[in-house]
């Protein structure tokens, strides 16, 4: 059942809205006044791109690819971290290795991969269920595109971020 809530009755001064008007004329005065004479308050500003926050050892950016020492693509397809996902931000179309490669040895490998930043929670599911130590979480916080189709990144675009990750892959040991 809703419940009606009545509006209070203004006075015909607080109905001029002088009252407020003048109030915001005084906070604003203020800080002119503070501006000009120099006791701003230097916490505040930070110059953006030659400055950035310390972000904690602990902070969870966004998502990306790695490769390996040698190059490779560490994901193998096996789709856990698509599965994983609270809010499906992750999909994985699994292709084959052909026969003649020399790293046959594994199964699959990604077709295609992508993760639309627009819906990633960044909760680190993906990060801890990776098998292979394939994807790992930017420390980067300024993600940025000009239309929603830039912030969905396929397959190298993030490998692109992730770079190279320098240790002994599981899927390359030899049995």
């Amino acid at each position: 059942m809703p419940v009606v809530v009545p509006r209070p009755n203004l006075t015909w001064w607080e109905k001029l809205y002088l009252p407020a008007f003048w109030g915001g004329f005084l906070v604003t005065l203020r800080h002119f006044l503070k501006m000009l004479f120099g006791r701003r308050d230097r916490r505040v500003v930070m110059e953006y791109p030659e400055q950035k926050w310390t972000l904690p050892s602990n902070y969870r950016g966004a998502p990306t690819l790695v490769r390996d020492q040698d190059g490779r693509e560490k994901c193998v397809s096996c789709q856990l971290c698509e599965f994983v996902c609270p809010p499906r931000a992750i999909t994985i179309w699994p292709g084959e290795i052909p026969e003649g490669d020399p790293n046959a040895k594994v199964e699959k490998r990604p077709r295609r991969f992508e993760i639309d930043m627009l819906r990633c929670i960044y909760c680190q599911l993906c990060e801890e269920v990776c098998p292979e130590m394939a994807i790992f979480l930017l420390k980067e916080y300024s993600l940025t595109g000009d239309t929603r189709a830039e912030l969905v990144h396929d397959k190298e675009k993030l490998l692109e971020m992730g770079g190279v990750m320098q240790d002994d892959l599981l899927k390359w040991r030899k049995k």
